[in-house]
């Protein structure tokens, strides 16, 4: 129990810490939010052009969620650049705390943010589209498809913080490129019946598809959760393969990393 209490406080600990990293550069984090709501509404202005109200809601559907899964996914995968890039790297891979109670303490304040930051945005989209009606929306299924799509980001995060790990130089630049790649296949703005057929064969590979098609079925069109098993299976199966391989692997790069002497600031 002792043990156990240790950890928990270890976790809160690195929570905390982010909380004051996020305040120190609050300018950027505001100037982030900013843009991240500039594009939000660029994207659904897209519907407004076209006079589809439907349009605008998914639209909108497309730019909150992605904007949530995204910054879970760039908080867990930056969790070394961001050590590297304070000076901390080594000292906290040499701390007496198990590795999984920090990359808890980073999920969890990874999600805090995303729920904050998309909530903002979510609020100017609302009023800003006043014509958007959500009577018909059902929001059970929407947070349920949140839940199931976070727990499978984070395992694709622990995996993706691996690359600063290994690639001093070019790691943070490689997990950009990945997230990138997750947002052109996985449908944010558009069906993913459009993309070529090679395309479609990624998206299914991808948990954003199956996060996407819920929320929009959710509250577009009101379908309950129990309706949506197609899309529900595949994240559970993310989630409980990734987020173990991701553990595993990342403490297989963690002892390279050591062995190898690349948990120095630069390479």
């Amino acid at each position: 129990m002792f043990s156990v209490a240790h950890e928990l406080k270890a976790s809160y600990a690195f929570i905390e810490r982010n909380f004051f990293l996020t305040r120190r550069y609050w300018g950027w984090e505001v100037a982030f939010l900013v843009y991240s709501v500039a594009g939000a509404l660029s994207i659904s202005l897209i519907g407004a052009d076209q006079g589809s109200p439907e349009l605008i809601l998914s639209l909108m559907v497309g730019a909150i969620f992605w904007n949530y899964l995204s910054v879970v996914f760039s908080w867990i995968a930056e969790t070394i650049s961001v050590e590297r890039w304070e000076g901390t790297l080594e000292y906290t891979m040499m701390a007496p705390i198990r590795r999984s109670s920090q990359l808890l303490g980073s999920v969890l304040y990874a999600m805090l943010y995303g729920l904050v930051h998309t909530g903002v945005i979510f609020i100017v989209l609302v009023l800003f589209f006043r014509e958007v009606d959500f009577s018909g929306a059902n929001p059970v299924t929407a947070v349920t498809f949140m839940l199931l799509g976070s727990f499978s980001f984070v395992g694709i995060g622990m995996i993706a913080a691996i690359l600063p790990l290994l690639y001093v130089e070019r790691g943070a630049q490689m997990t950009f490129v990945l997230q990138s790649c997750l947002l052109l296949v996985s449908g944010v703005y558009y069906s993913v019946d459009v993309l070529p057929e090679w395309m479609q064969v990624l998206s299914h590979l991808s948990p954003a598809t199956y996060v996407l098609d819920g929320v929009r079925a959710g509250l577009i069109q009101g379908i309950p959760v129990s309706e949506l098993t197609g899309d529900i299976w595949p994240l559970l199966v993310a989630g409980v393969v990734l987020i173990p391989f991701g553990l595993w692997a990342f403490g297989r790069a963690e002892l390279y990393a050591k062995r190898t002497g690349k948990l120095k600031r630069v390479g």
